[in-house]
């Protein structure tokens, strides 16, 4: 999985004062757990750019003060209004201890209920797996092609030896509903099929008044 550098400085001072000072330079406090201590640093907003605006699942290589750490980003809080970056959390990462992150669903071929008329529902975006950090998935590709309308493809038939979902195995990744032009061209179809028997009928009666 790639990984998203950024620079930080370690934070002396954790009150609320300190805190605002720092939301006021257009800084990010951050919080790095899942060592010895958790380690609090600070950041410019704009780090967060390839990191959080993006589809793409990625680590963050931490550089706070000269010091790197390998980490995942667990929990960011964003202004209500402005939107504007307000916490961060990360979790250091461990060559021998899972950890949790959420990571991009990309599907792939032409479901047949789609070219038979129907339309594809993508319930998740996004799945929260568990792994060993060199076991984390840049993606998990879901193959849609077999499906036909009605079917759906649920959390139980992705699963593999690499990373454990956290989601139940009922959970509906992708279905495919009818469309309301799928439920037209069923009803022509129907329409046809009872035009051509009594054509059919037709043919069949006259035949038999000609023989008598």
């Amino acid at each position: 999985m790639k990984s998203i550098t950024i620079q930080g400085t370690k934070r002396e001072s954790v009150g609320k004062k300190s805190t605002k000072a720092l939301r006021d330079a257009e800084l990010v406090p951050c919080v790095v757990y899942g060592g010895k201590e958790p380690l609090n640093f600070s950041t410019e907003e704009k780090s967060f750019k390839n990191l959080v605006y993006t589809p793409d699942a990625h680590t963050a290589t931490l550089v706070i003060d000269g010091e790197t750490v390998e980490a995942v980003l667990q929990d960011i809080q964003f202004h209500p209004i402005t939107d504007k970056i307000l916490h961060a959390d990360f979790y250091q990462l461990s060559a021998n201890k899972t950890v949790v992150m959420e990571v991009p669903v990309r599907i792939a071929g032409r479901a047949k209920g789609v070219v038979a008329g129907g339309v594809l529902r993508q319930t998740y975006r996004k799945l929260k797996v568990k792994a060993l950090p060199a076991n984390l998935p840049d993606e998990i590709v879901v193959d849609v092609t077999p499906l036909k309308i009605g079917n759906k493809l649920y959390v139980e038939s992705l699963k593999n030896n690499n990373y454990t979902f956290m989601h139940p195995d009922n959970a509906v990744v992708v279905a495919v509903k009818m469309s309301r032009n799928a439920i037209k061209n069923a009803g022509a179809m129907a329409d046809d099929d009872d035009e051509e028997e009594v054509t059919e009928g037709a043919v069949e009666t006259t035949a038999t008044e000609g023989a008598e």
